[in-house]
């Protein structure tokens, strides 16, 4: 039962996320100090209202501890996409293929590592802790409406 309520929390986080993402981006974008709508997606909304109600996070963290998550993520994903076109190629020679795969990963590792340390520095390390959990707890979820999506849908 404490599972399912879980799970109605997160979904009604997002489903509230996705109806006033307008009002959201300006507010993401005064965070990031841009002036561009476009740079922000619905869905990095979604996670960072989600991870701001986990973490209870205040004013002075939140002042902090904002622009270097999203330098975080920026980094995670430049490195994630290098990684998928590492993956999409089929190259001649399988074994450069694996090393570029493990190379990839420890830099995932080495990213994560060095941003532990700098989230260290602004929050306690149970928050820091409730920050990886809750990532993972707003992916699971993502992953599962998708993949009820795609069953209804018929895929």
């Amino acid at each position: 039962m404490n599972k399912l309520l879980k799970y109605i929390f997160i979904l009604s986080v997002f489903l509230f996320t996705i109806s006033d993402a307008s009002a959201q981006v300006r507010k993401q974008n005064f965070r990031r100090g841009t002036k561009k709508s476009a740079s922000v997606s619905k869905l990095e909304i979604a996670r960072d209202n989600f991870l701001s109600q986990q973490l209870s996070l205040t004013d002075a963290q939140s002042i902090k501890f904002w622009p270097i998550y999203h330098k975080y993520q920026e980094e995670l994903k430049a490195v994630r996409i290098l990684k998928r076109l590492n993956n999409s190629n089929a190259q001649a020679n399988g074994t450069e293929q694996i090393d570029k795969e493990l190379y990839y990963e420890n830099q995932l590792l080495s990213i994560r590592k060095r941003y532990r340390d700098e989230f260290l520095k602004i929050l306690p390390a149970e928050k820091v802790s409730e920050l990886y959990k809750s990532e993972r707890e707003f992916t699971d979820e993502l992953i599962k409406q998708l993949s009820e999506r795609s069953v209804r849908a018929g895929n």
